[in-house]
């Protein structure tokens, strides 16, 4: 019989889902690491208060998010037959765990051609987990992104590219700086809420700032 969901324990689930997470995410070296998810569940919980989001199931799913990466798994449907199984063994209602499974499995930029969130739930934490991909922290993410697929920090003959499909997104080559101007500057206007989208206007302008100094140093100035 299904759980109610007033019956849910989710204080329970929610520490079982940031162990899960650690286990899974805890020797990453990609920048998806357990403390990027530790980020994203923070920012889920406040974006889920001041919009009016359910935050439980909120925190849920941005624990379990990058579990199912598909760059972490060796495909997008196993890493999401994972968090599917971890799931089943919880004491969560059939309509939860389908709520998560939805938000995880379409909350990614994906060469920008996911649709979008259908839930409030969803919207928040698709936007907690851009806004970790602007601003210092993610600057930082971004080198370590590249190093850990082998790509350069920068290389000027090779120009970002403007469009591409999903593939040639995923596994495509590009210098670090290249992927500023082909995912994290577009984040700003792709925010759900206004909450989101206020905390990323500052952090859009530091990585501008970051760019003009880039280059200007580039260049031997």
């Amino acid at each position: 019989m299904e759980a109610s969901r007033d019956a849910t324990d989710w204080e329970n689930v929610l520490q079982a889902a940031a162990q899960f997470a650690k286990e899974e995410l805890g020797d990453d070296r990609s920048g998806h690491d357990w403390w990027h998810t530790h980020r994203v569940v923070t920012m889920a919980r406040k974006l889920s208060r001041l919009e009016g989001a359910d935050q439980r199931l909120s925190a849920a799913a941005a624990w379990l998010h990058d579990v199912a990466d598909e760059k972490l798994n060796p495909s997008k449907e196993a890493g999401l037959q994972k968090v599917k199984n971890w799931l089943e063994e919880q004491p969560i209602s059939e309509v939860d765990s389908r709520h998560i499974m939805e938000i995880i499995s379409t909350m990614s930029y994906n060469a920008g051609s996911n649709p979008p969130m259908r839930t409030l739930e969803g919207k928040v934490v698709q936007d907690a987990d851009r806004l970790d991909a602007i601003g210092a922290i993610a600057i930082a993410r971004t080198f370590v992104y590249a190093g850990w697929k082998g790509d350069p920090i920068y290389d000027p003959d090779i120009e970002p590219r403007i469009s591409m499909t999903s593939e040639e997104y995923r596994n495509g080559k590009s210098p670090a700086v290249n992927h500023f101007y082909e995912k994290l500057l577009k984040l700003k206007d792709l925010m759900n809420t206004a909450t989101a989208r206020s905390i990323a206007e500052e952090r859009h302008r530091y990585m501008e700032e970051f760019l003009a100094r880039f280059h200007i140093e580039w260049s031997g100035e």
